[in-house]
């Protein structure tokens, strides 16, 4: 017996996205999210779409067709609910707080997958795009990650060993952040993983562990204090979205 046609389950990861995601994507954010490449990806939307289950708006944005929309077989209803229900709260965490506030998914691939985003007003803002992906050990959401899983040492190594800084970081200096973190309930990662900003972040609790939560800002922009504030009321954002899980 023959496996599964490869271009069905692309189409199907397509519209599973969609569907978790909810608003319109363009060819490249689908494509980052996926991990196809650009050619067969616009293909497959071009085909999805002549087929009823895309509407393309302005032919460079791409959501689920109305009869389509809300689908329990295309969403994984549990993970599915917890994005909807942030999206708010997001939104409302980043114009009190004034940063970009994310909410990352771990995939099966060892990845964090931004899958909702609150951004502010401010003129001036860290951009960030819903489908980026990062390694599990990567940024303040790697280390609230490592400290919430209390991985042992040597998997604490490997992931650092995945990891690219731009400003230097040797691993005794890592695992003493991922220890900060524990004992504060939130990470911090300080111009390390991108240049002048600093990102704060948590886990959602929950067993397993399947949601982080990110605070972007510009690098000095907020004193310890501050930081301290912003952890803390991040902390608080988690422990309400687990409590409505």
């Amino acid at each position: 017996m023959s496996g599964p046609v490869r271009s069905v389950s692309q189409a199907f990861t397509i519209l599973r996205l969609m569907a978790q995601n909810g608003a319109a994507l363009t060819l490249s954010e689908i494509t980052r999210a996926t991990d196809l490449s650009l050619s067969s990806c616009l293909n497959l939307l071009r085909t999805l779409v002549a087929e009823g289950a895309l509407e393309a708006e302005n032919g460079k944005r791409y959501r689920l067709a109305a009869e389509w929309n809300g689908l329990t077989a295309l969403l994984d209803t549990a993970q599915a609910r917890v994005i909807a229900r942030a999206q708010p709260l997001l939104d409302r965490f980043a114009q009190t707080h004034d940063a970009a506030t994310g909410l990352w998914r771990l995939d099966r691939r060892e990845r964090l997958e931004l899958v909702a985003l609150g951004e502010s007003d401010s003129a001036t803002r860290i951009h960030m795009v819903v489908g980026q992906r990062q390694p599990f050990g990567g940024g303040s959401t790697g280390r609230a990650l490592a400290a919430a899983q209390r991985i042992d040492e040597g998997e604490l190594a490997r992931r650092y060993a995945a990891l690219r800084w731009q400003r230097p970081l040797d691993f005794p200096a890592y695992a003493v952040q991922v220890g900060a973190a524990a004992a504060a309930g939130y990470a911090v990662d300080d111009g390390f993983g991108h240049a002048g900003i600093c990102s704060i972040a948590c886990v959602i609790p929950g067993e397993p562990i399947a949601f982080c939560l990110s605070a972007s800002l510009f690098a000095g922009s907020r004193d310890a204090e501050g930081i301290r504030a912003l952890g803390r009321a991040l902390r608080d954002l988690a422990a309400a979205l687990a409590t409505e899980s």
